[in-house]
């Protein structure tokens, strides 16, 4: 039983968005004035779609 709980962590840890994409997201969606597209608990998916997307917005402001 221990087997299938340490795969259960995994699978939830790998679901889970890292470290270094939570301080990116956070720090994009202050640049760009959009706090709330940062959550704590967002996927590893989603937090990179998040990302993807505030830094488009961001190039397209820059280039203005």
């Amino acid at each position: 039983m221990q087997v299938q709980g340490k795969y259960d962590a995994r699978i939830f840890l790998a679901a889970q968005m890292t470290r270094a994409q939570g301080l990116r997201l956070k720090r994009l969606s202050e640049e760009a004035y959009q706090p709330a597209q940062y959550a704590r608990d967002l996927s590893f998916t989603e937090a990179a779609r998040r990302i993807q997307v505030l830094e488009a917005e961001i190039e397209l402001a820059n280039s203005f």
